[in-house]
């Protein structure tokens, strides 16, 4: 996700009870899930159309899924605890990733303190629903995505060191709780400094000498312990031609893995398309398919598989109609995932950040919001949790794609 589009804090929200940190292994007031045999799929609920997302997409060998959230007490959220929510993530999604549960403000409040409660009853909700899980991330490399403690941590006399043996231990600590259970982590999640247009410095970067021996050790602590699992370095990115610089930027970065041996399996590919202005010629957002498609060609022809993991729609530039509106998300979709599925071959699994508008984190993003005030309509289902042209659309390209 984008370094400005959430309020990280905010949205987990709550205290977390501080847990003790049991030697390297963390901490919890519970036991770490175990991994089980998956329950007969549940049915589709009324109200979700048929064949769902993830019955589609598993023709072509992958899963549809969505972000949920845990938020304890809170039925008006897009979390386990809504029931008209998780009918729609029952019905369509074949995996569930955590919007905010398994980042380090949640799950290390403090240098000796691990709180696993909110992730591991995202992990016992799935378990229990026949639903699989990915693990967002274990390391976002932006200073202020990271917990205060860790901007202001003091590394020692032995900065190296010290910061080598922290993020060794928190990438332990959580791949081994949900070992068996989680095969494929966002490892790094946005790592580039837009600024300088290169891997971006944090206090652990400076005490370790690069923000590259950083990602490098992330990735070589992740593939140490799960060693079939799929390890993805996760960015913000789509066709719209204000990202080129930035695709530019993370093709370095690939580059620099691929010269230096760092396991990195995938790119996840965030993919919050934007209608950020009305083409003329085609009524619609203007976006650069052939520039795009050389990004991707560049990415798989590196041997980097694909991932779509955060994909919705920014609607800002479309009118307030909505039947109009939501007709243009619909196509504006449809193109950009015709473009992802010409690359099926390298394409894994793909991922909505989230399945109804009221609850997509779009709505609380400045640069996202309308100048007329209305909701974006960016998920495949509106606020009353029914199915928009947006869900027909992603139905119909998936099922082409075979």
């Amino acid at each position: 996700m984008s370094v400005t589009r959430r309020h990280a804090l905010e949205v987990i929200g709550g205290s977390l009870a501080a847990l003790p940190l049991a030697g390297c292994g963390g901490g919890s007031s519970t036991p770490a899930p175990a991994p089980v045999s998956a329950p007969p799929p549940t049915p589709a609920p009324t109200g979700v159309p048929l064949p769902g997302l993830n019955t589609l997409a598993a023709r072509g060998g992958r899963k549809f899924g969505s972000a949920i959230a845990s938020t304890p007490g809170n039925a008006n959220a897009g979390s386990i605890q809504n029931p008209d929510y998780t009918a729609i993530i029952k019905g369509e999604c074949g995996i569930v990733v955590p919007e905010n549960e398994m980042k380090w403000q949640a799950v290390r409040p403090a240098p000796t303190v691990y709180n696993f409660d909110r992730m591991d009853e995202i992990v016992r909700w799935a378990q229990a629903n026949a639903i699989a899980v990915r693990g967002h991330t274990l390391l976002w490399h932006r200073p202020q995505w990271f917990p205060n403690w860790l901007n202001s941590y003091d590394y020692g006399a032995n900065p190296r060191r010290e910061a080598e043996r922290l993020l060794t231990e928190h990438i332990q600590t959580v791949t081994r709780r949900y070992k068996g259970i989680i095969t494929s982590y966002d490892v790094v999640n946005e790592a580039i400094d837009h600024d300088r247009n290169a891997p971006i410095e944090t206090s652990m970067s400076r005490a370790m000498g690069s923000p590259e021996a950083v990602l490098d050790l992330a990735f070589h602590t992740a593939r140490a312990e799960l060693p079939g699992a799929q390890l993805v370095y996760n960015d913000y990115m789509s066709w719209e031609p204000q990202h080129a610089r930035h695709c530019a930027d993370v093709l370095r970065l690939l580059e620099g893995f691929r010269k230096r041996g760092t396991p990195v399996d995938a790119l996840g590919i965030q993919s919050h398309i934007e209608i950020f202005a009305i083409d003329p010629a085609t009524g619609n957002g203007p976006y650069a398919e052939r520039e795009w498609r050389r990004f991707l060609d560049e990415v798989t022809g590196m041997g980097y598989r694909l991932l779509v993991t955060e994909f919705d729609v920014k609607d800002k530039a479309l009118p307030g109609n909505i039947a109009q509106r939501d007709e243009k998300v619909a196509d504006f979709a449809r193109r950009y995932f015709e473009v992802m599925f010409d690359y099926r071959q390298h394409l894994d699994d793909v991922l909505a950040w989230g399945m109804v508008d009221r609850f997509n984190w779009l709505q609380g993003f400045d640069p996202s919001k309308r100048a007329d005030g209305l909701e974006v309509r960016g998920t495949p289902y509106d606020s009353t949790y029914r199915a928009k042209p947006l869900r027909t659309a992603l139905a119909n390209v998936t099922s082409a794609a075979g």
